[in-house]
Protein backbone atom coordinates (compact mmCIF):
# COMPACT_ATOMS: atom_id res chain seq x y z
CA UNK A 1 0.00 0.00 0.00
CA UNK A 2 1.51 3.14 -0.37
CA UNK A 3 0.20 6.76 0.24
CA UNK A 4 -0.03 8.18 -2.64
CA UNK A 5 0.60 12.17 -4.08
CA UNK A 6 -2.91 14.03 -4.78
CA UNK A 7 -3.15 16.23 -7.77
CA UNK A 8 -3.65 19.54 -5.92
CA UNK A 9 -4.74 21.59 -9.38
CA UNK A 10 -6.23 19.13 -10.46
CA UNK A 11 -8.47 18.46 -7.55
CA UNK A 12 -8.70 22.12 -7.29
CA UNK A 13 -9.65 22.51 -11.06
CA UNK A 14 -12.22 19.30 -11.03
CA UNK A 15 -14.38 21.12 -7.99
CA UNK A 16 -14.22 24.70 -9.60
CA UNK A 17 -15.50 22.66 -12.85
CA UNK A 18 -18.24 20.99 -11.02
CA UNK A 19 -19.37 23.86 -9.21
CA UNK A 20 -19.99 25.57 -12.59
CA UNK A 21 -22.10 23.17 -13.71
CA UNK A 22 -26.26 23.47 -12.14
CA UNK A 23 -27.40 20.33 -11.01
CA UNK A 24 -30.26 20.02 -8.55
CA UNK A 25 -31.71 16.73 -7.74
CA UNK A 26 -33.48 16.05 -10.79
CA UNK A 27 -31.66 18.39 -13.33
CA UNK A 28 -28.23 16.15 -13.37
CA UNK A 29 -27.66 15.33 -16.94
CA UNK A 30 -24.84 17.86 -17.70
CA UNK A 31 -22.51 17.51 -14.38
CA UNK A 32 -23.60 13.24 -15.43
CA UNK A 33 -21.95 14.07 -18.90
CA UNK A 34 -18.89 15.98 -17.34
CA UNK A 35 -18.23 13.17 -14.72
CA UNK A 36 -18.02 10.61 -17.89
CA UNK A 37 -15.65 12.66 -19.24
CA UNK A 38 -13.18 13.20 -16.34
CA UNK A 39 -13.40 8.93 -16.27
CA UNK A 40 -12.51 8.49 -19.92
CA UNK A 41 -9.49 10.96 -19.47
CA UNK A 42 -8.49 8.16 -16.69
CA UNK A 43 -9.54 4.71 -19.05
CA UNK A 44 -12.02 4.07 -15.94
CA UNK A 45 -15.25 2.64 -17.55
CA UNK A 46 -18.01 2.92 -16.41
CA UNK A 47 -21.76 2.42 -16.78
CA UNK A 48 -24.73 4.53 -16.62
CA UNK A 49 -28.38 3.58 -14.63
CA UNK A 50 -31.82 4.97 -16.47
CA UNK A 51 -31.61 8.10 -14.84
CA UNK A 52 -28.06 9.03 -15.17
CA UNK A 53 -26.08 7.62 -11.78
CA UNK A 54 -23.01 6.71 -12.49
CA UNK A 55 -21.01 3.27 -11.28
CA UNK A 56 -17.55 2.88 -12.70
CA UNK A 57 -15.17 0.42 -11.80
CA UNK A 58 -11.28 0.33 -10.89
CA UNK A 59 -10.67 -3.43 -11.33
CA UNK A 60 -8.82 -5.25 -8.42
CA UNK A 61 -7.14 -8.77 -8.49
CA UNK A 62 -10.54 -10.21 -7.26
CA UNK A 63 -14.01 -9.39 -9.05
CA UNK A 64 -16.22 -10.67 -6.66
CA UNK A 65 -16.66 -9.11 -3.67
CA UNK A 66 -15.98 -5.51 -4.34
CA UNK A 67 -16.49 -2.79 -2.51
CA UNK A 68 -17.80 0.66 -3.49
CA UNK A 69 -17.40 4.47 -2.60
CA UNK A 70 -20.30 6.73 -3.07
CA UNK A 71 -20.18 10.42 -3.87
CA UNK A 72 -23.31 12.48 -4.73
CA UNK A 73 -23.38 14.82 -7.82
CA UNK A 74 -26.63 16.38 -7.00
CA UNK A 75 -27.17 19.65 -5.10
CA UNK A 76 -30.07 21.67 -3.44
CA UNK A 77 -32.15 23.50 -5.72
CA UNK A 78 -35.81 24.72 -5.40
CA UNK A 79 -39.01 24.97 -8.18
CA UNK A 80 -41.96 27.10 -8.71
CA UNK A 81 -45.06 26.42 -7.42
CA UNK A 82 -47.62 28.93 -8.12
CA UNK A 83 -47.75 31.84 -10.40
CA UNK A 84 -48.74 35.20 -8.42
CA UNK A 85 -51.05 37.56 -9.73
CA UNK A 86 -48.11 40.12 -9.10
CA UNK A 87 -45.67 38.94 -11.51
CA UNK A 88 -43.48 37.61 -8.60
CA UNK A 89 -43.75 33.26 -8.04
CA UNK A 90 -43.99 31.10 -5.46
CA UNK A 91 -41.26 28.63 -5.21
CA UNK A 92 -40.36 25.19 -2.90
CA UNK A 93 -37.21 23.65 -1.28
CA UNK A 94 -35.62 20.57 -3.56
CA UNK A 95 -34.24 18.99 -0.90
CA UNK A 96 -34.09 19.83 2.63
CA UNK A 97 -32.38 23.25 3.49
CA UNK A 98 -33.26 26.53 5.37
CA UNK A 99 -35.11 29.42 3.97
CA UNK A 100 -32.92 32.06 5.46
CA UNK A 101 -30.25 29.81 3.02
CA UNK A 102 -32.09 30.87 0.57
CA UNK A 103 -32.72 34.58 0.64
CA UNK A 104 -30.78 37.07 -1.60
CA UNK A 105 -29.78 34.06 -3.09
CA UNK A 106 -29.55 34.43 -7.49
CA UNK A 107 -31.29 32.14 -9.17
CA UNK A 108 -31.10 30.62 -12.87
CA UNK A 109 -35.07 29.01 -13.92
CA UNK A 110 -34.86 26.81 -16.50
CA UNK A 111 -38.15 26.62 -18.88
CA UNK A 112 -39.51 24.64 -21.59
CA UNK A 113 -37.59 24.33 -25.16
CA UNK A 114 -34.36 25.64 -23.33
CA UNK A 115 -35.60 29.21 -22.01
CA UNK A 116 -33.69 30.42 -19.12
CA UNK A 117 -34.03 33.03 -16.83
CA UNK A 118 -32.38 35.10 -14.29
CA UNK A 119 -33.68 36.16 -11.03
CA UNK A 120 -33.61 36.43 -7.12
CA UNK A 121 -34.99 34.70 -4.10
CA UNK A 122 -36.92 37.28 -1.73
CA UNK A 123 -38.72 37.72 1.42
CA UNK A 124 -41.92 38.52 0.63
CA UNK A 125 -41.53 41.43 2.82
CA UNK A 126 -37.68 42.72 1.87
CA UNK A 127 -37.53 46.19 1.60
CA UNK A 128 -36.98 47.85 4.92
CA UNK A 129 -37.90 51.14 3.76
CA UNK A 130 -41.18 49.61 3.18
CA UNK A 131 -41.67 47.63 6.41
CA UNK A 132 -39.51 48.70 8.73
CA UNK A 133 -39.05 46.10 11.71
CA UNK A 134 -41.36 43.70 10.26
CA UNK A 135 -38.48 42.80 7.56
CA UNK A 136 -36.96 41.19 11.00
CA UNK A 137 -39.92 39.54 12.62
CA UNK A 138 -40.64 37.95 9.78
CA UNK A 139 -40.78 34.25 9.89
CA UNK A 140 -38.04 32.44 7.71
CA UNK A 141 -40.30 29.67 5.92
CA UNK A 142 -39.66 28.96 2.31
CA UNK A 143 -44.07 30.02 2.49
CA UNK A 144 -42.46 33.66 3.20
CA UNK A 145 -40.37 33.34 -0.01
CA UNK A 146 -40.75 34.68 -3.78
CA UNK A 147 -39.01 34.66 -6.82
CA UNK A 148 -38.40 38.10 -8.32
CA UNK A 149 -37.48 37.25 -12.03
CA UNK A 150 -35.45 40.00 -13.79
CA UNK A 151 -38.49 40.37 -16.28
CA UNK A 152 -40.40 43.23 -17.40
CA UNK A 153 -43.40 40.89 -15.26
CA UNK A 154 -46.44 42.80 -12.94
CA UNK A 155 -49.05 39.75 -13.71
CA UNK A 156 -49.73 36.71 -14.33
CA UNK A 157 -50.49 36.96 -17.86
CA UNK A 158 -46.84 38.85 -18.30
CA UNK A 159 -45.46 34.91 -16.66
CA UNK A 160 -47.61 32.79 -18.82
CA UNK A 161 -46.03 35.01 -21.91
CA UNK A 162 -42.76 34.26 -21.06
CA UNK A 163 -44.18 30.45 -20.35
CA UNK A 164 -43.12 29.86 -16.97
CA UNK A 165 -45.06 26.94 -15.79
CA UNK A 166 -45.08 25.51 -12.23
CA UNK A 167 -42.52 22.53 -12.11
CA UNK A 168 -40.22 24.43 -13.28
CA UNK A 169 -36.77 24.35 -12.17
CA UNK A 170 -34.39 27.40 -10.34
CA UNK A 171 -30.59 26.59 -9.73
CA UNK A 172 -28.89 28.52 -7.28
CA UNK A 173 -25.66 30.35 -8.31
CA UNK A 174 -22.59 28.60 -6.16
CA UNK A 175 -20.63 32.05 -5.96
CA UNK A 176 -17.35 30.40 -5.29
CA UNK A 177 -14.58 31.91 -3.92
CA UNK A 178 -11.54 29.99 -3.69
CA UNK A 179 -8.47 31.85 -1.25
CA UNK A 180 -4.51 31.70 -1.20
CA UNK A 181 -4.79 30.50 2.26
CA UNK A 182 -6.04 27.32 0.81
CA UNK A 183 -10.31 27.83 1.66
CA UNK A 184 -12.53 27.28 -0.31
CA UNK A 185 -15.82 29.10 -0.38
CA UNK A 186 -19.26 28.28 -2.22
CA UNK A 187 -22.75 27.05 -2.48
CA UNK A 188 -22.83 23.56 -2.67
CA UNK A 189 -19.28 22.27 -1.63
CA UNK A 190 -22.08 19.27 -0.52
CA UNK A 191 -21.09 17.23 -2.28
CA UNK A 192 -18.99 18.47 -4.92
CA UNK A 193 -16.35 19.06 -2.88
CA UNK A 194 -16.36 15.23 -2.18
CA UNK A 195 -16.84 14.37 -6.09
CA UNK A 196 -13.69 15.88 -6.61
CA UNK A 197 -11.81 13.97 -3.76
CA UNK A 198 -13.00 10.54 -5.50
CA UNK A 199 -12.18 11.60 -9.19
CA UNK A 200 -8.55 12.96 -7.99
CA UNK A 201 -7.71 9.73 -5.71
CA UNK A 202 -9.20 7.27 -8.58
CA UNK A 203 -6.41 9.77 -10.69
CA UNK A 204 -3.71 9.27 -7.83
CA UNK A 205 -4.57 5.23 -8.13
CA UNK A 206 -4.32 5.15 -12.05
CA UNK A 207 -1.44 7.26 -12.46
CA UNK A 208 0.76 4.78 -9.93
CA UNK A 209 -0.23 1.67 -11.59
CA UNK A 210 -1.31 0.29 -8.43
CA UNK A 211 -2.68 -2.85 -8.16
CA UNK A 212 -5.89 -3.03 -6.21
CA UNK A 213 -6.86 -6.27 -3.89
CA UNK A 214 -10.10 -6.24 -5.35
CA UNK A 215 -12.81 -4.46 -7.61
CA UNK A 216 -13.67 -0.45 -6.13
CA UNK A 217 -16.70 0.73 -7.69
CA UNK A 218 -16.95 4.45 -8.04
CA UNK A 219 -20.33 5.35 -7.81
CA UNK A 220 -22.01 8.65 -8.35
CA UNK A 221 -25.30 9.13 -6.85
CA UNK A 222 -28.00 11.80 -8.46
CA UNK A 223 -30.59 11.52 -5.56
CA UNK A 224 -29.18 12.09 -2.31
CA UNK A 225 -30.07 15.02 -1.54
CA UNK A 226 -33.61 14.09 -1.59
CA UNK A 227 -32.77 10.94 -0.02
CA UNK A 228 -32.79 7.77 -2.26
CA UNK A 229 -28.31 7.60 -2.34
CA UNK A 230 -26.76 4.93 -2.91
CA UNK A 231 -29.88 2.45 -3.03
CA UNK A 232 -30.26 2.36 -6.96
CA UNK A 233 -26.51 2.12 -7.51
CA UNK A 234 -25.73 -1.12 -5.75
CA UNK A 235 -24.96 -4.73 -7.12
CA UNK A 236 -25.25 -7.83 -4.98
CA UNK A 237 -21.19 -8.56 -4.98
CA UNK A 238 -20.90 -5.04 -3.34
CA UNK A 239 -19.29 -6.53 0.41
CA UNK A 240 -18.48 -2.81 1.62
CA UNK A 241 -19.93 0.83 0.92
CA UNK A 242 -17.63 3.49 1.91
CA UNK A 243 -19.78 7.30 1.48
CA UNK A 244 -17.70 10.75 0.98
CA UNK A 245 -19.84 13.76 2.19
CA UNK A 246 -19.47 16.77 4.38
CA UNK A 247 -18.73 17.15 8.04
CA UNK A 248 -20.25 20.52 10.20
CA UNK A 249 -18.38 22.14 11.38
CA UNK A 250 -19.96 23.67 14.39
CA UNK A 251 -20.30 23.85 18.21
CA UNK A 252 -20.55 20.38 19.61
CA UNK A 253 -19.19 18.84 16.86
CA UNK A 254 -15.69 17.13 16.64
CA UNK A 255 -15.03 17.82 12.62
CA UNK A 256 -11.55 17.85 11.77
CA UNK A 257 -11.26 21.64 10.11
CA UNK A 258 -7.97 20.53 8.09
CA UNK A 259 -8.13 16.59 7.77
CA UNK A 260 -10.70 14.04 7.70
CA UNK A 261 -13.93 13.48 9.62
CA UNK A 262 -14.49 9.76 9.85
CA UNK A 263 -18.25 9.42 11.15
CA UNK A 264 -18.91 6.89 13.81
CA UNK A 265 -22.75 7.37 13.54
CA UNK A 266 -25.47 9.62 11.89
CA UNK A 267 -29.36 9.85 12.43
CA UNK A 268 -29.80 6.48 10.72
CA UNK A 269 -27.52 4.38 13.40
CA UNK A 270 -23.53 3.82 13.69
CA UNK A 271 -21.42 2.61 10.68
CA UNK A 272 -19.79 -0.89 11.00
CA UNK A 273 -17.09 -1.10 13.85
CA UNK A 274 -14.17 -2.46 11.52
CA UNK A 275 -15.12 -0.85 8.58
CA UNK A 276 -14.45 2.54 10.68
CA UNK A 277 -11.76 1.13 12.64
CA UNK A 278 -10.01 0.17 8.96
CA UNK A 279 -10.09 3.82 8.03
CA UNK A 280 -8.72 5.11 11.55
CA UNK A 281 -6.21 2.48 11.19
CA UNK A 282 -5.03 3.79 7.90
CA UNK A 283 -5.38 7.42 8.60
CA UNK A 284 -2.41 7.21 11.99
CA UNK A 285 -0.66 4.95 10.03
CA UNK A 286 0.23 6.74 7.34
CA UNK A 287 0.05 10.07 8.99
CA UNK A 288 -3.55 11.76 7.80
CA UNK A 289 -4.95 14.03 10.11
CA UNK A 290 -8.41 12.77 11.05
CA UNK A 291 -10.81 13.01 14.21
CA UNK A 292 -14.25 10.99 14.90
CA UNK A 293 -17.58 12.53 15.17
CA UNK A 294 -21.19 11.55 15.45
CA UNK A 295 -23.86 13.55 13.24
CA UNK A 296 -27.38 13.55 14.68
CA UNK A 297 -29.11 15.66 11.79
CA UNK A 298 -27.37 14.04 8.87
CA UNK A 299 -27.74 11.18 6.60
CA UNK A 300 -25.75 9.71 3.54
CA UNK A 301 -25.84 7.77 0.46
CA UNK A 302 -24.88 4.75 2.64
CA UNK A 303 -27.85 5.05 4.97
CA UNK A 304 -30.19 4.90 2.03
CA UNK A 305 -28.26 1.67 0.73
CA UNK A 306 -28.87 -0.19 4.03
CA UNK A 307 -32.49 0.98 4.32
CA UNK A 308 -32.98 -0.67 1.14
CA UNK A 309 -32.22 -3.91 2.07
CA UNK A 310 -28.22 -4.20 1.08
CA UNK A 311 -26.84 -6.57 3.78
CA UNK A 312 -23.25 -4.30 3.70
CA UNK A 313 -20.37 -3.18 5.88
CA UNK A 314 -20.52 1.21 5.62
CA UNK A 315 -18.80 3.82 6.59
CA UNK A 316 -18.67 7.62 5.94
CA UNK A 317 -15.31 9.86 5.66
CA UNK A 318 -16.03 13.96 5.33
CA UNK A 319 -14.15 16.92 4.41
CA UNK A 320 -14.89 19.61 6.56
CA UNK A 321 -17.65 22.17 6.19
CA UNK A 322 -18.88 24.95 7.78
CA UNK A 323 -22.30 26.29 7.52
CA UNK A 324 -23.33 23.30 5.42
CA UNK A 325 -26.61 23.69 3.25
CA UNK A 326 -25.96 27.49 3.02
CA UNK A 327 -22.92 29.54 2.09
CA UNK A 328 -20.69 26.90 2.66
CA UNK A 329 -16.38 27.00 3.71
CA UNK A 330 -13.78 24.43 3.45
CA UNK A 331 -10.08 23.90 3.30
CA UNK A 332 -7.98 22.52 0.39
CA UNK A 333 -6.33 20.33 3.42
CA UNK A 334 -9.53 18.46 4.23
CA UNK A 335 -10.20 17.56 0.81
CA UNK A 336 -7.10 16.74 -0.18
CA UNK A 337 -6.47 14.74 3.25
CA UNK A 338 -10.14 12.88 1.84
CA UNK A 339 -8.53 12.02 -1.35
CA UNK A 340 -5.23 10.65 0.27
CA UNK A 341 -7.92 8.39 2.92
CA UNK A 342 -9.57 7.10 -0.72
CA UNK A 343 -6.39 6.25 -2.26
CA UNK A 344 -5.21 4.44 0.85
CA UNK A 345 -8.50 2.53 0.99
CA UNK A 346 -8.71 1.02 -2.76
CA UNK A 347 -5.69 -0.23 -2.13
CA UNK A 348 -6.33 -2.10 0.82
CA UNK A 349 -7.48 -5.67 1.26
CA UNK A 350 -10.66 -6.89 2.25
CA UNK A 351 -12.13 -7.05 5.64
CA UNK A 352 -12.85 -10.33 6.60
CA UNK A 353 -12.40 -13.46 4.50
CA UNK A 354 -16.44 -14.50 5.25
CA UNK A 355 -17.44 -10.98 3.45
CA UNK A 356 -16.75 -12.90 0.55
CA UNK A 357 -20.41 -14.79 0.63
CA UNK A 358 -23.87 -12.51 1.79
CA UNK A 359 -24.47 -16.18 4.17
CA UNK A 360 -21.70 -18.05 6.47
CA UNK A 361 -20.90 -20.05 9.33
CA UNK A 362 -20.19 -18.92 12.98
CA UNK A 363 -17.27 -20.31 13.42
CA UNK A 364 -15.43 -17.13 11.16
CA UNK A 365 -17.71 -14.71 12.43
CA UNK A 366 -15.79 -12.23 14.59
CA UNK A 367 -15.84 -13.08 18.60
CA UNK A 368 -15.04 -9.42 20.36
CA UNK A 369 -14.86 -6.63 17.94
CA UNK A 370 -12.86 -4.68 20.92
CA UNK A 371 -10.32 -6.93 20.31
CA UNK A 372 -10.22 -6.63 16.51
CA UNK A 373 -6.26 -5.79 14.95
CA UNK A 374 -6.07 -4.62 11.05
CA UNK A 375 -2.57 -3.47 11.78
CA UNK A 376 -1.37 -6.21 9.14
CA UNK A 377 -3.36 -4.75 6.29
CA UNK A 378 -2.46 -1.11 7.28
CA UNK A 379 1.39 -1.66 6.81
CA UNK A 380 3.52 1.58 5.95
CA UNK A 381 4.68 1.21 3.10
CA UNK A 382 8.07 3.18 2.42
CA UNK A 383 6.89 4.97 -0.50
CA UNK A 384 5.35 8.33 0.68
CA UNK A 385 4.15 11.11 -0.92
CA UNK A 386 6.62 14.39 -2.17
CA UNK A 387 5.76 17.57 -0.28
Amino acid sequence: MKNLDIDRQYLRATLLELLKIPSPTGMTDVVVQMVCHKLEAMDIEYELTRRGAIRANLPGKVHSPDRGIAAHLDTLGAMVKNLKSNGRLEVVSVGTWPARSAEGARVTLFADHGKHYRGSLLPLKASGHVFGKQVDTQESTWQNLELRLDEPVENLADLERLGVHPGDMLAVDPQPEFLDNGFWVSRFLDDKAGVAALLAAAKAVTDAGCPLPMDCHLLFTISEETGAGASHILHGDVAELLAVDNGTSAPGQNTSEYGVTIAMQDSSGPFDWYLTRRLISLCENYGIEHKRDVFRFYRSDSAAAVEAGNDIRTGLICFALDASHGYERTHEKSVTAVAQLLALYMQSGLLFERDEHALGPLEDFPEDPSDWDDSEFCAIDSTGPSD
